[in-house]
């Protein structure tokens, strides 16, 4: 749901001061009261005066604020981003440049959140961005479309500053500053409704591998592997910069709100529904749901899921484990995919620690490395979730019954 959900409860005096569609300057919000809330922590929080957040709702320093009161926030030439079709906070962060993280605090959302045409969303008044090679404060504000003036001064810099590579500094949002931060397009050409790469640099910290890196980030270890030129034997060093491949995912259109996005696994899901991500399940035809994780699996998606609760569910609607190919909907950072899913648990020992050797796996599977994570959710081992064009571990073909589900749930079949 998006603003109404999140505590932003409408706009008052809210006036359409540009011309895009996407997004409209305010005067003021409504904002509801959380546990915990005082003037000065929600004016830190949006960035206003304590002052002008007091005047506006006749307080003083005696004004005790109540859960669930509402009061309006003076964000006064703030930009807010107006949802239009198939926006997702994820979509909105990666058009505005700003952190998704960030954006869904301000908005007291988290990766479930859902938002629909014509909620309103707050943006950042201010961006991170990273200096590259032969960038100046004059080419970065060309770059993102801001004032030169205004990009100085937020930076405490004049036209004689020297940005070094590796450098932070703040751009202020603006309706027109939409290249991603600290990245860096592979092609000039990349169009809006196809996948496309970009880059961010990363600094190696202590105790961290390849393969570490790479599930923080949610992209296969190859990949980070081939964007630095290194290999499974090399050794990192704290300090040493990396590159890492940055997946940007359109999203599609479904023929309803009950079907989910037709994404390919290799260029378009691996990276939506990414390693370590916990995400909701919903079965097509029923339409009752639990929560799993994606811990494992290139060819496909392997999961588990996270309590017993969610096990009991799973179980309530493939009538216990077994391996019968079922239409699901995945639901993940505001984005719903087209799945295909069985309930059986295998190649896992929930006795044992997830990664290491154990002598006896679910499934029939033998000795062998443990594929349980999730310890104490009532099933050994994980279980299988396919995507558009995704492959069987076993022999890296497709699976036609899962495919067959997965385009019902994407309503092309």
């Amino acid at each position: 749901m998006g603003i109404k959900k999140i505590m932003i409860c409408g706009a008052v005096s809210i006036g359409i001061m540009a011309g895009s569609a996407g997004f409209v300057f305010a005067q003021s919000v409504n904002y509801k009261v959380q546990s915990g809330d005082t003037f000065w922590k929600i004016a830190q929080k949006y960035n206003i005066s304590t002052v002008s957040l007091m005047a506006i709702n006749n307080a003083n320093e005696n004004t005790i604020l109540y859960p669930g009161q509402t009061i309006m926030l003076p964000i006064k030439d703030q930009i807010l981003h107006l949802v239009q079709s198939g926006d997702t906070y994820w979509t909105i962060s990666q058009k505005y440049g700003v952190n998704f993280q960030e954006l869904l605090l301000l908005n007291n959302a988290n990766n479930n959140s859902m938002l629909r045409i014509g909620d309103k969303v707050i943006l950042p008044a201010t961006t991170n961005y990273t200096v590259q090679k032969g960038d100046t404060y004059w080419t970065i504000s060309q770059k993102f479309k801001v004032n030169f003036t205004e990009l100085l001064k937020l930076n405490g810099a004049n036209d004689k500053s020297y940005l070094a590579i590796g450098q932070l500094i703040k751009i202020p949002v603006t309706s027109t500053s939409q290249i991603p931060i600290s990245q860096t397009p592979t092609s000039q050409t990349t169009s809006s409704d196809k996948p496309y790469v970009t880059y961010t640099n990363y600094t190696v910290q202590k105790g961290e591998s390849s393969w570490s890196i790479a599930e923080k980030f949610g992209i296969p270890v190859y990949e980070l592997m081939e964007a630095n030129g290194i290999n499974s034997s090399t050794v990192l060093n704290i300090g040493q910069k990396l590159k890492i491949p940055v997946h940007h995912i359109p999203v599609k259109s479904t023929p309803g709100a009950k079907y989910g996005e037709l994404l390919d696994w290799w260029t378009e899901a691996q990276y939506v529904i990414p390693m370590g991500s916990i995400f909701e399940v919903v079965d097509f035809y029923t339409g009752k749901s639990f929560f799993a994780k994606r811990t494992a699996g290139s060819n496909h998606a392997d999961c588990e899921t996270l309590t017993v609760k969610d096990t009991n569910i799973m179980k309530e609607i493939w009538g216990g484990f077994n391996w019968e190919r079922r239409p699901v909907i995945i639901k993940y950072n505001g984005r719903k995919v087209a799945a295909g899913m069985t309930s059986m648990p295998h190649a896992g020992n929930d006795s044992v620690p997830g990664g290491v050797w154990t002598s006896w796996r679910s499934g029939d599977y033998g000795a062998g490395t443990n594929h349980d994570y999730i310890k104490g959710n009532g099933i050994d081992g994980h279980f299988d979730i396919h995507f558009f064009n995704s492959t069987r571990h076993k022999d890296g073909k497709l699976d036609p019954n899962h495919q067959k589900c997965i385009k019902i749930s994407a309503g092309v079949q």
